[in-house]
């Protein structure tokens, strides 16, 4: 681990580390918008910094990942979640003062149809030993906020979303999907479409490069629609290959298909031969930012006929 530095300090190296990236060239369709590894890298570098002490819920670490969190969808230009009066869902669990993230991209045409983009911005916190104590939780799961990030800044640009867009960042997935449950009490389920999770995309895929996999495949038409939007493209998706896992009920997608929302996870991850998974070497500097920029940005085009309205995913 690097030797634990300033926040301000840790951010102006990722600044300084820019030029080092070969930035990752938008499909023709996607003219001047763009989902790039410099932005990639600056969400990611800055969710697992040694600063933010390992995002444990109710630690001072998670609290800086929310404000970063908080600035970034502010910057973005979203609104808030129904009658907040911020980008905080507060909630508590246990004694514990809990809050999920939420930013709305209001649609157009059918803006009261609702598609959920989220991931988990918590994990597992410190260590009591050790000279690195600090899980850092870069794959799981900063690198699907940071995706979260790039997605809303992405559909903001656009402009031509006719569905309505909430992006959440969920807290206690890893103390059990606590703030995916909570969301799910506090929406009419009926009016949203789809959920689309994002969880550890920062490693190339069992399938090679230009893949993921998504959970819960045969559950609903959500993967072959994706995989519709995906054909004429480089990259491809598969269904979940670690089936005895039961990743489908393991992450926050759950929480909104119990509720019979189309939601499922998409990821790269190489679970059965991952030496970094729950361990304090989950570090930025494992994973690979093209890898994760790529799969952003399929899942951009995969997604692009829930959001315009042309494709609605069968209920669970």
């Amino acid at each position: 681990m690097k030797i634990n530095l300033l926040f301000t300090l840790s951010l102006l190296f990722i600044t300084s580390s820019y030029a080092q990236i070969k930035p990752v060239t938008p499909p023709s369709n996607e003219g001047s918008i763009m989902i790039d590894t410099l932005t990639v890298k600056k969400h990611l570098y800055t969710l697992a910094d040694d600063a933010m002490e390992g995002r444990k819920i109710g630690t001072p670490g998670i609290e800086k990942a929310a404000q970063y969190i908080e600035s970034e969808f502010e910057r973005i230009g979203l609104k808030k979640f129904k009658d907040l009066s911020s980008f905080r869902q507060n909630f508590k669990d246990d004694g514990l003062d809990l809050f999920n993230i939420i930013g709305v991209l209001e649609g157009h045409s059918k803006k009261e149809e609702y598609v959920v983009v989220s991931a988990h911005f918590d994990h597992l916190g410190l260590k009591s030993s050790g000279s690195d104590k600090i899980f850092n939780g870069a794959d799981d799961d900063a690198s699907g906020v940071s995706a979260v990030l790039a997605l809303a800044e992405y559909f903001k640009a656009k402009g031509d979303n006719e569905r309505t867009i909430v992006f959440v960042t969920f807290t206690g997935e890893e103390a059990g999907m606590l703030g995916s449950t909570y969301f799910g009490t506090q929406i009419d389920a009926s009016k949203y479409v789809a959920g689309i999770n994002i969880e550890m995309i920062g490693k190339e895929s069992k399938f090679g490069p230009k893949t993921a996999w998504l959970t819960g495949f045969d559950r609903s038409d959500f993967g072959k629609i994706i995989q519709k939007n995906l054909k004429n493209t480089a990259y491809k998706l598969f269904p979940d290959p670690y089936t005895g896992y039961n990743l489908f009920f393991r992450s926050d997608n759950a929480s909104m298909a119990k509720l019979g929302i189309p939601a499922h996870t998409f990821s790269t991850g190489p679970l059965d031969n991952d030496k970094h998974y729950h361990k304090v070497s989950d570090e930025a500097e494992t994973l690979n930012i093209s890898t994760i920029t790529e799969t952003i940005r399929a899942i951009a085009k995969g997604t692009e006929s829930i959001i315009s309205g042309d494709d609605t995913p069968t209920r669970i």
